[in-house]
């Protein structure tokens, strides 16, 4: 959780000097790493993958409240390659492709897995 924090505070920070395509991998990161916390905080000790919606699918046999993140999850998910290689886009770089609706909409997403799950490891 600590790590997604300082994701989210990176994401922020990149935001606001208009590095759209790496505030959207930031905010990416943020709901992985928040969501594989609460998995090792559930007990589990081999958490596979970088898809936040495979992710959010596991945690929810713990928590059933998970599944509302689905939206947000697949939104973040879509910049893990996108947002950082060429050739994770059907044409351009991200540097040119990413604009500040993305960036602004990853961060909404971001906050919004990292406050559910800070509330459901609070009941883990």
């Amino acid at each position: 959780m600590e790590q997604a924090s300082a994701d989210l505070d990176a994401a922020r920070s990149l935001f606001g000097s208009g590095h759209w395509w790496a505030a959207c991998f930031h905010a990416q990161q943020v709901g992985e790493k928040a969501v594989k916390a609460y998995l090792y905080g559930t007990g589990e000790r081999l958490v596979l993958g970088h898809g936040i919606a495979q992710l959010i699918r596991q945690a929810a046999e713990h928590d059933a409240g998970f599944l509302d993140l689905a939206e947000a999850a697949g939104s973040l998910d879509v910049y893990y390659v996108g947002a950082r290689y060429p050739n994770g886009l059907p044409g351009g770089v991200p540097a040119d492709v990413f604009v500040e609706s993305h960036a602004r909409r990853a961060l909404v997403h971001a906050e919004q897995v990292l406050s559910f799950v800070k509330k459901a490891l609070e009941h883990a």
